[in-house]
């Protein structure tokens, strides 16, 4: 499996597969202890991670991204959280982003001004096709998840792309928020192009 980012930052570490997704993998790092988020069994990350801390869980936060989650929760002996609604013992708030069958969960870390966002939001290309940096999911674009708009993260974590870090990063989340609607007839546009550049990551 090849990487095309293994990056440690103030929250932790992330690593993206280099794959037509992007597929983003986030260990979180606090008080020593290690919270793997929908992540992908990369051996490199995974060594990198573990030199972070204790392990202390798995966290699922998207319906559709149980990836390596299960594997490694059972070869560490951590618990496996799908889709929690708290997170007790944890610096973390959890953030229903429902929206019929769409189930997603987002994580507000308060002390650090973080925001991990599974799937609703990506930096990936077929999440950002206009200007900005970041994007919303197709399938949210009608009905993007404006319950993220009052955050203002410092740090944001996507489950598609690199993370972003520092001033851009809630000027970007907003920028999606408000581009969703907007920027459906460019992503339509754009989506053949799209589609070849997945093709040839494949």
């Amino acid at each position: 499996m090849r990487l095309g980012e293994l990056a440690e930052h103030p929250l932790g570490l992330t690593w993206v597969v280099d794959d037509p997704l992007l597929r983003a993998s986030h260990a979180l790092v606090h008080d020593g202890r290690v919270w793997f988020v929908d992540p992908v069994d990369a051996p490199e990350a995974m060594e990198r991670a573990a030199a972070l801390g204790e392990p202390a869980g798995v966290l699922q936060l998207f319906v559709a991204h149980p990836r390596d989650g299960a594997a490694i929760a059972q070869r560490l002996n951590i618990p496996h959280h799908v889709l929690p609604d708290v997170l007790p013992d944890t610096p973390f708030s959890v953030i229903d982003l429902d929206l019929g069958p769409w189930k997603e969960r987002a994580l507000w870390w308060p002390e650090t001004n973080g925001l991990v966002v599974a799937e609703s939001i990506g930096t990936a290309t077929h999440y950002a096709v206009g200007n900005g940096p970041a994007g919303t999911h197709f399938l949210r674009r009608l009905l993007p998840p404006t319950r993220l708009k009052p955050f203002l993260p410092e740090h944001l974590l996507v489950g598609h792309g690199k993370p972003i870090h520092g001033g851009d990063a809630a000027a970007a989340l907003l920028d999606a928020l408000n581009r969703s609607r907007r920027e459906l007839p460019l992503f339509v546009l754009h989506a053949p192009r799209l589609i070849r550049g997945m093709k040839a990551r494949s």
